[in-house]
């Protein structure tokens, strides 16, 4: 799911101070010990914490201006979870309530859990709001992405890695097309997930793919194929969801374990709503070739929500694939340069 392994967080380092006193024996010692700070400070990338920590989010006039043509949230009922999706694994840790509109997955030592659509998608907006794991989550990750089944897989992903009390979720996205990813961008959130449901959108269309928490874009991946980026445009793909332990990688880098006897672990879901194009294999697209008639087919980002974008990205991103030249010495992918 587009996860690394103990390069997914950042380790918080100190700056050493130097006196004048300093004999000249003790500087190679130093210069050790700077070198393996700094080597330590890069593998652990994922968390990222500045001294201030991530901003109080503080709406402003343009943050409450709605975006045009925005569609409307088409909420649907009698049996959503129990009618358009299926558990796959883990099925009793898994439980549908409210005559199939919310659903919860469950993590205890023995087993997570996992759900997907039954119908494919191929382009669409997809709506789901989350309550996320409430207290001490360390090593726990709740995933909820979309994904197609081939070998050279085309992959969409919101991610959500656990902490210690107190601590922040670092929510991960990533893109893979053609079964090439690492394209990881991660945020400290402005609220608490785990408090309140919030909702995580996915707008897919021929063009772009935006990312979006409670209507605020976080992160936009743009059709690049004219300059040889590949990007997830044929393959359909089926929502996923899961909880599970990855405590060797999840939470500072391993650093911090799962508390199993704060087991079970639970993540709620409700209000799916898909404006979305559904693929058969028969029938190919239940959409018109054009699609002109759905608004998201062809969204892209205006004024207002670059804004919103860019104060996200300001304020709450805490790791971008295209600024780690130490992962990718000889620079990142060629979409960086349009970002």
């Amino acid at each position: 799911m587009g996860l690394l392994s103990s390069s997914s967080s950042r380790l918080s380092t100190s700056h050493l101070t130097r006196s004048r006193s300093i004999i000249p024996s003790c500087i190679p010692f130093l210069a050790f010990l700077s070198v393996s700070i700094f080597l330590l400070y890069q593998v652990d990338v994922y968390i990222a914490r500045t001294r201030k920590g991530p901003r109080r989010y503080q709406p402003t006039s343009y943050l409450l201006t709605p975006i045009p043509g925005e569609v409307k949230s088409r909420v649907i009922t009698n049996g959503t979870f129990d009618r358009l999706f299926e558990i796959t694994w883990g099925d009793d840790h898994a439980d549908i309530h409210e005559e199939g509109e919310l659903l919860t997955l469950r993590l205890d030592k023995r087993s997570g859990s996992g759900f997907r659509s039954k119908d494919e998608y191929l382009f669409g907006k997809i709506d789901m709001q989350l309550k996320l794991v409430e207290g001490n989550s360390a090593g726990t990750v709740t995933a909820y992405y979309l994904s197609s089944e081939d070998d050279f897989h085309d992959e969409i992903d919101f991610e959500f890695l656990g902490n210690t009390s107190g601590d922040p979720y670092t929510l991960h996205t990533n893109v893979y097309s053609q079964g090439k990813g690492d394209r990881e961008q991660q945020f400290f959130l402005w609220f608490d997930p785990t408090a309140d449901f919030h909702t995580y959108t996915i707008i897919w269309n021929p063009q772009r793919i935006l990312f979006y928490v409670d209507e605020i874009p976080i992160r936009e991946f743009t059709n690049n194929e004219a300059i040889g980026v590949p990007f997830p445009n044929t393959q359909p793909m089926r929502i996923h969801s899961s909880i599970w332990n990855a405590e060797e990688w999840a939470t500072k880098g391993g650093r911090v374990k799962t508390d199993w006897s704060r087991a079970p672990f639970t993540a709620a879901y409700r209000n799916f709503n898909a404006d979305a194009c559904i693929w058969s294999s028969l029938k190919g697209s239940s959409c018109p070739s054009n699609s002109t008639n759905r608004s998201w087919f062809r969204e892209k980002l205006n004024t207002a929500a670059v804004r919103k974008l860019k104060w996200a990205q300001k304020y709450h991103r805490v790791y971008n694939y295209c600024s780690d030249k130490w992962r990718f010495p000889e620079g990142p992918g060629l979409e960086c340069k349009f970002v």
